[in-house]
């Protein structure tokens, strides 16, 4: 098995940190430049960075606040929110990103997974999905959600399982999965949803959206077949630590970096 990946995820609002529940009621987690360099030092993989009102302001990624973040960090940066286009994409691994993440940009114009990945290289475009259950659904279903910093998103209209795989098939290297139906409520990730996508893709799946505790990321690597896990509510307020929940998964036998 593959060393498994633990990943804070920075949602800044406003140039601080926030977190809420379902995508609403958020409340100060911080400075993210601070918050990135205390992760850098604890141990952790990677950081995601989602400027997360960007694309629903229609307003650039804050590029000042991103460059100050990568440069406090000697780990793989993600960032997303807000990017439009090749160029917008390209400002961000300039200004110190290893991955962008495209959402609501990808699914407006699916292309755009294409070109990224023609311009940077797959492993640099990561699919960011907000997904929510359909109610009623047998088999359950999820439909992709876009503008999710607009409370709570609008729906695509679009099935998660069968986006995955069409973005995979466009080029992109890894799909980042968030349920809103879990988002911050730190009750367990959706493991239907993340076990759904990632027995119909051939890249890596991270799992986002309702860790509670170090067994929920147990949980979303063995139940839910994710190849990484991405937390923030229980690292920011101080509830885990990364080394905390890294030494419960080697201890339930999960490789990960000590």
């Amino acid at each position: 098995m593959l060393t498994k990946r633990i990943i804070p995820c920075l949602d800044v609002k406003g140039g601080r940190v926030v977190k809420g529940i379902k995508f609403r009621a958020h409340r100060d987690a911080g400075d993210p430049v601070e918050l990135a360099a205390f992760y850098n030092e604890q141990g952790a993989d990677e950081l995601v960075f989602y400027d997360i009102t960007a694309s629903s302001d229609k307003r650039p990624i804050m590029l000042d606040v991103v460059r100050r973040t990568a440069g406090r960090l000697f780990i793989p940066l993600t960032v997303g929110g807000g990017l439009r286009n090749i160029e917008d994409m390209h400002r961000m691994l300039e200004a110190g990103a290893d991955k962008v993440s495209i959402n609501t940009a990808a699914v407006l114009n699916p292309d755009l997974i294409s070109e990224g990945a023609r311009s940077f290289g797959s492993q640099c475009i990561v699919l960011g999905m907000d997904a929510k259950r359909i109610p009623g659904s047998n088999p359950i279903r999820w439909q992709v959600h876009t503008f999710t910093g607009a409370d709570g998103g609008y729906s695509a209209n679009i099935d998660a399982v069968d986006w995955a795989k069409k973005a995979v098939e466009l080029g992109a290297g890894e799909i980042v999965v968030n349920s809103i139906d879990a988002d911050g409520t730190k009750t367990g990730y959706d493991l239907e949803l993340l076990k759904a996508i990632s027995e119909r893709v051939t890249v890596p799946v991270v799992a986002s959206g309702g860790a509670g505790t170090p067994e929920d990321l147990y949980q979303a690597i063995t139940a839910g077949k994710a190849d990484a896990v991405l937390a923030a509510s229980i690292f920011h307020y101080g509830e885990y630590s990364i080394i905390d929940a890294k030494k419960y998964l080697a201890g339930k036998g999960i490789p990960v970096r000590l």
